[in-house]
């Protein structure tokens, strides 16, 4: 079995989605054998469930958590055990002896586990409207009253409101998105994870007026392809699928009704592939950025 606990300086870190290491512990006839700190390489909030199946991990011990990624752990298989705190080596061996009790879901303002329905290519999640002035006083979160509000870099607009215009292209020039066209400036806290990384840095030091071209990879946008997120299924668990042919994009929901776009890669008289990762994952992309107003 192997156990993954937060961690930071030999301590339960607060915050599961923003964590940025694990201690991992193999544990073999109820004791540890051996233990290592895994990095969790820039990924955040519910991925970081899937890099945990991918590590192959049993359970997680963490300290606040929000419902999404509960919910991301559940459906990865991973067994939670939050609220936690204090050493990491004490938290263990308290799981081990049946001491550590889980409190579940305890951040009622998802712990920041904002799950990104991105409406805009460019990563903006209008439905997840969590500020660093709306999480003030998250005690789940581990910040008492007065929770100090999280960066992911530093910036002069870092948590201010910035409202810009944009262009997105692929390298070979097609446009995948603009804000132009709609007329609808994008509008947005500065540094708190509701864009993509790249685009989020890219108007940190920005000032009003300011027009700026950047290329991101897609370790700075979508990142790449998670094979875990491919699924088969089969076709009696779903209804709807009269004329689904291979190739075409569907709508489908998870166990709690949450909708989620998914693409068909194969099919035949029993299953069906899903493709349910980002339609931009693995694309490199690149910005035209016009500054319109800091607040």
């Amino acid at each position: 079995m192997k156990i993954a606990v937060t961690y930071d300086n030999g301590n339960v870190f607060q915050h599961f989605g923003r964590t940025e290491n694990f201690k991992v512990y193999d544990v073999d006839g109820g004791r540890v054998v051996s233990a290592e700190v895994m990095n969790s390489n820039g990924v955040g909030h519910e991925a970081l469930a899937w890099l945990l199946k991918d590590s192959a991990i049993d359970v997680l011990i963490c300290g606040g958590m929000g419902q999404g990624a509960q919910d991301a752990l559940a459906e990865a298989g991973i067994e939670v055990c939050a609220g936690a705190e204090g050493n990491t080596d004490e938290a263990v061996a308290a799981y081990l002896a049946g001491e550590l009790v889980n409190t579940g879901v305890n951040c009622d303002h998802h712990d920041h586990e904002h799950g990104h329905d991105h409406d805009h290519a460019c990563g903006h999640d209008e439905a997840a409207g969590c500020s660093p002035q709306d999480c003030a006083g998250c005690p789940g979160c581990g910040g008492g009253q007065s929770f100090e509000p999280f960066y992911f870099f530093e910036g002069t607009n870092v948590g201010r409101k910035v409202k810009v215009h944009y262009r997105g292209t692929f390298d070979d020039g097609t446009q995948f998105d603009a804000s132009y066209d709609r007329n609808m400036p994008l509008e947005f806290v500065c540094g708190v994870g509701d864009m993509i990384r790249g685009f989020d840095k890219a108007v940190a030091e920005m000032a009003v007026g300011d027009i700026i071209d950047v290329h991101l990879e897609p370790e700075e946008a979508y990142g790449m392809p998670n094979p875990n997120m491919i699924i088969t299924v089969p076709k009696a668990a779903i209804q709807g699928l009269e004329g689904i042919e291979t190739g075409d994009k569907v709508m489908l929901q998870d166990e709690l009704g949450r909708p989620f776009d998914a693409l068909v890669t194969a099919q035949d008289e029993e299953n069906i592939t899903f493709d349910c990762n980002h339609e931009m994952a693995g694309k490199a992309l690149n910005f035209r950025i016009e500054m319109l107003e800091i607040e």
